[in-house]
């Protein structure tokens, strides 16, 4: 489909063939859907839980039971919302746990497996990149409030743009996974060091959103990016490695 987003609210489809038809990027808030064939349908919204937690399937939310479900698939992901300075060191932790099993997995794998990309989406050595780039986003210039923190290796989203944000900064070129893996844990080690002595009176400071300077944020909810952009990206992460390792057998 090509129409425009303005050509399309609103609409309606009747008896239309969309199998196979993949959607990315699309808005589907308050989208009706009745009498439907989504047999095997896949449907991705990481940002469920967290704008209102509605997707009725027959009639039942089952928003809930989705993010219950990732909650018992990786656990520590119940902690990303931790509210004080001791529950949000402990969902570090295991947030760092989580990710250092991940990395032995693909550390067992064929050659040249960091570098491949299923369905278009992101290598896992570009997922590394782009958490070094929110670390960059959140904590270097959300909450510390340097203006250009971002290092070269960071993989931005080409979809957004940020005020002020300089891309040609991002390298060109392809980094080592040795590099890669050597900034982010850097970058991991500077959200550790930042969580082990931050205070309830700092987490509760307001700062600038990166993203848009004019709507205030705390510093508990940067935190809360932080974390919850870390586990979204180690599920996708994991669920492509899971299909690479299918497709090998």
């Amino acid at each position: 489909m090509t129409d425009t987003p303005t050509e399309t609210q609103g609409r309606d489809f009747v008896d239309a063939d969309l199998t196979g038809a993949r959607f990315t990027r699309v808005d589907l808030s308050r989208a009706v859907l009745r009498a439907v064939d989504v047999q095997g349908a896949e449907i991705d919204a990481p940002w469920l839980m967290e704008v209102g937690g509605v997707l009725l399937v027959n009639g039942v939310n089952v928003a809930p039971l989705v993010d219950a479900e990732l909650d018992r698939r990786f656990p520590g992901r119940s902690l990303r919302r931790a509210g004080d300075p001791a529950g949000l060191r402990v969902a570090w932790a295991a947030l760092e746990a989580t990710w250092a099993a991940t990395l032995a997995r693909v550390e067992a794998m064929p050659a040249g497996t960091v570098d491949r990309q299923v369905a278009g989406e992101w290598s896992f050595a570009q997922t590394l990149r782009h958490l070094v780039m929110a670390t960059d986003v959140w904590l270097g210039r959300g909450i510390r409030g340097i203006e250009q923190p971002y290092h070269p290796i960071g993989q931005p989203n080409a979809e957004y743009a940020m005020d002020g944000l300089d891309t040609s900064i991002f390298s060109p070129e392809q980094p080592s996974y040795d590099e890669v893996l050597a900034v982010r844990a850097e970058h991991v080690a500077q959200v550790r060091d930042f969580i082990a002595t931050v205070t309830p009176e700092v987490l509760a400071e307001e700062r600038r959103n990166p993203w848009d300077p004019a709507h205030p944020e705390t510093v508990l909810a940067c935190l809360h990016v932080i974390l919850g952009e870390e586990w979204e990206h180690h599920r996708y992460a994991v669920r492509d490695l899971d299909q690479i390792e299918a497709s090998a057998t």
